[in-house]
This record gives structure tokens, sequence and C-alpha cells, in this order.
């Protein structure tokens, strides 16, 4: 199967992020954004169907939106991407939308940019599909600046970008704006939602993502003075603070899933103990451990437990083994659950590590204390 083309940037294990374009761009527009983001991220950038290099016959007349976000689960499938974050502009952000509504398991958050649940009804796309269909993108292209911008920004690539596309491949992708509209159905997005407006956006104005923002639950809203539609390019800064503020909850959530499965009293010590040297270590923890795996609805913390100290047993870790002891019990495991997987590691990691597991659980199931701490 043809893949849209695309660019991925950062560490293969760092959690995911694709970054989605708008109509006439090209994964340019994430240029001065995309790079930053993959210090914490493997960020994703994609190519709509006839656009910077993605192939024109990806998308057909009378395409939808749900047939781009289709294209991007299938390269998020080729890239092993179960979950991801997800940041769009305009088209791209309506794609992002679509995966909320429609695929909402594949979404770990979403970030929504000059984007809207509807762009005005149907009519003005299919005059404009028409139009390119009809004479091509060279005097669209000459009105880009603005269109997207504010003041008198350019930005010459995406300009460049806008004329070389492929006038059917975008005729089809105005087709597929015409169709959209999912007002009636935000309420049902459940996933972490940010809402980014340009103040001078006259294609999506902040009203719009107001709308959006209004229906969302849990949503946040964003408005960025001097920033126009194409606010990634003419004001990376603010997107990047606003985007890194919103994809960096994963350690908010890491922790406090981390209290509720080791218990305040020792996060607290490990809070209190952290110094300049272990801060990145401790988030890295909260992060990683609390927030991406531990919250994963795949396993119950139940099954979590088990697992955990079946490992840390493997690896004669006896310390970490007796926070876990307790985190079991927290997480609902019994004192004769907890004999059944140590005996279960007898068999597999040997009887002596049994010998000192047993011996460090007993230990901690004698205790009244509260428990421990890390991962």
């Amino acid at each position: 199967m043809t893949l849209l083309n695309h660019r991925t940037e950062g560490p293969s294990s760092a959690p995911p992020l694709l970054l989605g374009p708008s109509l006439g761009t090209s994964y340019a527009l994430w240029g001065a954004v995309a790079p930053e983001l993959s210090i914490s991220h493997r960020v994703v950038r994609w190519d709509l169907p006839g656009h910077g290099g993605s192939a024109p016959g990806l998308i057909k007349a009378g395409a939808t939106v749900g047939d781009l976000a289709g294209l991007v689960l299938a390269l998020a499938d080729s890239l092993g991407i179960e979950r991801f974050a997800y940041a769009g502009v305009s088209l791209g952000g309506a794609v992002g939308l679509h995966l909320a509504v429609h695929h909402p398991q594949r979404l770990s958050s979403l970030a929504v940019v000059c984007s809207s649940a509807h762009f005005n009804g149907s009519r003005p796309w299919e005059e404009r599909a028409t139009l390119v269909r009809r004479e091509g993108l060279a005097g669209l292209a000459e009105n880009a600046d603005a269109r997207w911008f504010a003041g008198d920004f350019t930005a010459p690539r995406l300009v460049r970008d806008h004329r070389d596309a492929d006038p059917e491949a975008y005729a089809a992708c105005c087709d597929a704006l015409a169709a959209f509209d999912l007002r009636d159905r935000l309420t049902e997005i459940a996933v972490p939602a940010l809402l980014i407006a340009g103040r001078e956006d006259p294609a999506t104005p902040p009203a719009h993502l107001r709308e959006i923002a209004d229906a969302v639950p849990g949503a946040t809203l964003v408005e960025l003075p001097g920033a126009s539609h194409l606010a990634p390019a003419q004001c990376p800064e603010a997107v990047l603070t606003a985007l890194r503020a919103h994809f960096g909850q994963g350690a908010r959530r890491g922790t406090a899933v981390r209290r509720e499965v080791l218990g305040d009293a020792h996060v607290d010590r490990a809070q209190d103990r952290q110094t300049p040297f272990t801060a990145r270590f401790q988030d890295f923890i909260s992060r990683y451990a609390w927030g991406e795996i531990w919250t994963d609805p795949t396993l119950s913390r139940r099954e979590r437990s088990m697992i955990t100290l079946t490992a840390l047993v493997a690896h004669g870790h006896y310390d970490e083994l007796a926070l876990h002891v307790r985190a079991a019990r927290r997480n609902g495991l019994t004192p004769e659950e907890i004999g059944a997987v140590l005996l279960q590691t007898a068999v597999y990691c040997g009887v002596p590590a049994a010998n000192s597991a047993f011996a460090t659980a007993q230990r901690v199931l004698a205790e009244e204390e509260p428990p421990g701490d890390t991962p």
C-alpha cells in the first residue's frame, strides 16, 4: 500500500506525536516546531495527498475527512504506532477531530490548531474545487499570504508548496472540507483536547475554536494575538509553548497514578529527596513509567502488579520488590495471590531468588506502614 509521505524525528522509544498540515501546505508547515517537540516525542509529520511528497492518487473526487484519517491510521500502523498524540492545522485539525470521535482508542491527546468542526458550509469549497480543477493552483497561490498570514509575514516555502500541489488532489481535499461537520459529535470527545486559535485568522476565526472548546469536556482554549491561519509558521514559539504544556500532561497524569499505586507518603519522600541531578530521572519516571505504561488500559493494575513482582524477583531487586508488594496490596492482590506469583517465580527465576522474595514479601505483609515508591 502507498503511504502518505512523512518525516520522523526524535527517539523511537519516545511517545509518538503525529502532526497534520493545512490544505495547500506540506509538512514544512511544522518546520520551526517539530524539531523542538522531537526532544520529548517521536514526531511524525505527514503530507496531504498530492502535497509535498505524497502521491496524488491517494485521494479521489468526493473524498471525506474520514478518508484522510484512514490514511493517517495506515501510516501509524506501518510505523508500529498504536496510540499517539495528535496535532493538526485547519484540514489537519479536522482529521484530528475525526480521529477523536471515530477512533478514540488510537489517540492519547489532541491539539486542534486554527481549525473548526465545520468550514462554513459546502458551497465555498465546491466552488473552489471547481475553480482548481479548471484553472489549477497558480491563482490561489498568489493570494496565499493574505489568507494565511497577518501583516506582511510570508513563508516562501509554503507558498511554493501551494503552487506545486496537484490540482485534482487539492480539489478532492476541498470536497472533504465541504462535507465536514462534526458539531453534533463534539461532546463525545474524551481525550485531553487543546484548541489554538489565531486572533487574526479569517478562515477559522477564534469563534470556531471557542465552539469546540465549549462542547468538548475539559478542553483548553488558547488564543494567539498576531497569529493568522498558519500559526505554527508565523508564531512558532507561541504554538510550541502551548503544545509543550498540553502534551507534557503525561507527567502530571503519571504523578497522580504513581500516588494511587504507591501512596502519597512515599511519593512525597521521593520528591523531597529530589535534586537538580535527579530531577530529569524523576520526570522520566512520572512521564513514561506512570504516565504512559501504568495508564495504558490494556492491562489492569492487578495484572501490572503481578508482572512487576515477577520482573523484580528475576533481577534480584528486593528493595523495589518490597515497595511493590505494598503496591500490589493497594491494587487489590491478596497475600495468597502474591504468594502464588512468587511461587511461579520459583519455577522460572530459580528457587534461591524466590526464597529471598518470599522473605521480603513476608516481612512487608507483616507491616502496617504505608507503601513506597519508584516504578
